[in-house]
């Protein structure tokens, strides 16, 4: 979706589109089981290319990590920037993202997610 629009405004450019599933990356494969999110799918040369990692919600940290690994598997990309939709702190990692739609404070058992229709912010009880 994010590369049909960047092709629209761009359209000789061509970006290359691809997926990663950072499932078997993550540094939290032991402490609960390993469910594949859907199918990694990178085919255009990573090596010496700027790749800009999207994600959803930014939160620990940990999902780029994965990501970032993965990435690796594919090739060494020349810079490795990060959009997010929705920056909501509390990170636990040295991450900081490049471009955000949003920064929303949040407490830490918050459930945040970025639907089609917003953002949605379920709260936990005191």
């Amino acid at each position: 979706m994010l590369g049909a629009a960047l092709n629209t405004i761009e359209p000789a450019a061509g970006v290359p589109v691809g997926y990663i599933d950072v499932s078997m990356h993550r540094d939290d494969i032991s402490l609960r089981p390993v469910v594949p999110g859907a199918i990694s799918r990178i085919e255009f040369a990573v090596d010496g290319t700027t790749v800009v990692l999207v994600d959803d919600v930014l939160y620990t940290g940990r999902t780029v990590r994965a990501a970032l690994e993965g990435i690796n598997t594919y090739g060494r990309p020349r810079a490795v920037q990060l959009a997010v939709l929705v920056d909501r702190g509390h990170r636990e990692l040295p991450i900081r993202p490049d471009y955000v739609g949003k920064n929303i404070p949040t407490q830490v058992g918050d459930d945040v997610r970025a639907t089609a229709d917003g953002v949605v912010i379920t709260k936990v009880a005191p």
